[in-house]
Parts: structure tokens; sequence; C-alpha cells
């Protein structure tokens, strides 16, 4: 049936969705999306990055990995204050989720009383919250639920045979642990991954497999497009090649299958989406995508921003998530 949910899907069944003709899967996927959310209506996200640069793990896409070899200033945690007045500001813009980033391998405990009151701050206007702070200890996550976060980020990035050749500093199975320790603090799970780093279909296939086997689906599965930075491993890889741009229509592939596989979870466009067209997100929409990072930056990377969100929601006819506000169309002085 259109929109079942299920766990037991093979990699022979997620193949046979990449391979089925483009029409045919953006059909089958925009049922499944009116059968478990409103059709034509999207979450928006804010994402801050709360402590930049200076991470010990080797990411090959990461400009904050402590080898990459670019311009970023590494810095220190983030005032409490100074990320309560962003959080207020992305409200005021009609975001309802703020999610707050560490480059972190790990967060220390010391860091914990800080981050705790955070999620505290940003819970009491109104917002959902998400955090992504690298691994997480079970008593960690366990203090996050406390504090009452609601979500918490740990992507799996791409397919268990794929990983290898990304990251060395940890393994797939550390990912998972993360995110069981996530469940079992009651915290929902927000995981997802990069695609155009060079992968073949077949580790999308297993990327997407890694997700729709979990026992429990992520409720939020970002998609990013690989945003290749030079300084980087993969960045300086394939920076001045064709595979530094996955093809539009095999990203909305991805977003797709996404899409069918884990039909009650929010699929979010994330990075990249600064450089693709119009007519590609309204593509990934149809396909059942149905929340996206708005604002001017994602993390240390540029975003589409604000006005360029409301022009497009205004062509394609999409509002935001009902109990949001609308987007501004004109950004407003402090």
């Amino acid at each position: 049936m259109t929109g079942a949910v299920r766990n037991d899907w093979t990699r022979e069944d997620i193949a046979a969705l990449f391979d089925l003709p483009f029409t045919d899967l953006i059909l089958r996927a925009a049922q499944t999306h009116a059968a478990h959310h409103a059709p034509g209506e999207v979450q928006l996200c804010t994402l801050l990055s709360i402590k930049t640069g200076g991470c010990p793990e080797d990411c090959g896409y990461c400009n904050q990995s402590a080898s990459a070899e670019t311009d970023l200033k590494a810095t220190k945690l983030m005032d409490v204050r100074a990320v309560l007045q962003s959080a207020a500001q992305a409200r005021d813009a009609g975001s309802q989720r703020f999610c707050m980033g560490a480059a972190w391998r790990n967060p220390k405990d010391r860091d914990m009383p800080a981050i705790i009151e955070m999620v505290k701050g940003v819970r009491q206007m109104g917002l959902e919250t998400c955090m992504t702070l690298g691994m997480l200890e079970p008593h960690q996550a366990q203090q996050l639920a406390e504090a009452g976060l609601d979500y918490y980020n740990h992507n799996i990035d791409t397919a268990p045979e794929k990983y290898g050749d990304i990251i060395t500093t940890r393994s797939f199975q550390d990912r998972l642990d993360t995110l069981e320790n996530v469940r079992e603090a009651g915290i929902n799970v927000c995981s997802g991954g990069i695609v155009g780093m060079g992968e073949t279909r077949s580790d999308r296939v297993g990327f997407i497999h890694a997700l729709a086997t979990l026992p429990r689906h992520p409720e939020s599965v970002p998609v990013n497009a690989l945003i290749p930075i030079k300084g980087t491993v993969l960045g300086n890889m394939l920076a001045d090649t064709p595979l530094a741009k996955i093809d539009d229509i095999e990203f909305v592939r991805t977003v797709a299958v996404a899409r069918i596989t884990m039909p009650m979870s929010m699929v979010r466009l994330s990075a990249g989406r600064e450089s693709m067209s119009d007519a590609t997100q309204a593509l990934c929409f149809m396909a059942g995508a149905n929340s996206i990072f708005t604002g001017d930056k994602l993390l240390t990377s540029g975003n589409a921003g604000d006005d360029a969100d409301a022009a497009l929601f205004a062509k394609l006819g999409l509002r935001p998530m009902q109990g949001a506000e609308p987007m501004r169309k004109e950004k407003t002085c402090c």
C-alpha cells in the first residue's frame, strides 16, 4: 500500500524504486507524502553554529575539521545569551525548529550546563529544539532529554560500505550507537546524509537502506548535496570535476526514495539548496520533501535566504507549516 510504514526494506526493493521511470517514481512519492502529511506545507528550520571549527574528526567533506586546509577560524562555544538572541530572530522570521550545531567529536561534560541552558531557553520561546554535538554518551543523552530537547541530529552520512572512504576517525557503528543512545533517552532522531560525494547509485541505495531499516525511522531525514570546499579532502578531489555536483534528477530520485521508504519522516532539503534551481527544488517538493533550512547561512556555508525562500514559496503556492508565522519578504533592521 502507498504510504505503508515498514522497516523490512531490502536493498533490492530500494534499488527497484531508484530504477522506476522518473514520473512513476515522483507520482508514487507524492501519493505517499499525501497519505501522511499536509500537501503544500513545508517546515521551516534555522541552523546555527554554536561552536565553529577545530573538530578532531577527519570528515572529508567538512571545512570544520582541524585537518582541513581552509581559512576557517576555530571559535569557542557561543555565549548562551547570543544563542537565544539568534533563536528569537529565527522565530520572528517564521522558523519552527531551531537547530544548534557544535564542531565537536563529542561534548565534554563541562560543556553540558551551557548546552542545557540553551535548550531550555529556546524551548521557552515556543520553538522546537535540535542539537548536533557529535557522539553522545548515554548519560549526556539523558541530560538533554531532561532539559526537553526535541530532536538530536547525527547523520550517518553515506552507506556503510562507503563510510570508510569519507571518515576514518570514527566508525559507522559509532554513528548507530549514538542514535541508539538518543532513542533510549526518548529524544526524536534527525539523521540523514550527503549525496554527491563521488558515490554510486548502489551507495545511495545503501544509504537509504541503512536509515529505512532502523527499528524506528528517524523523525527527520536531511538530504544534503555536497558543497565541495577547497581545502577539504573531497573538495580538493571533486571541486573541478563533473562529480562535484550530483545530477539534479538523481538528487530528486534520492529524495523520492527517502519519502517512499520513510513515509512518516520529515524529509529536509539541507546543504546545497542554494545552488539548486527553482525547478529542481519544485521537483523535490513534488517528490515529498517537506522541510527546509531557511536563513542566510548553514553552519559555515551559504544558504538561499529568507527572501529567496519567500519568493519561491509564493511561486509554487507553498506555505510554512501550520503554527509558524509567514516568512518575511523584506528583511527588517535589528
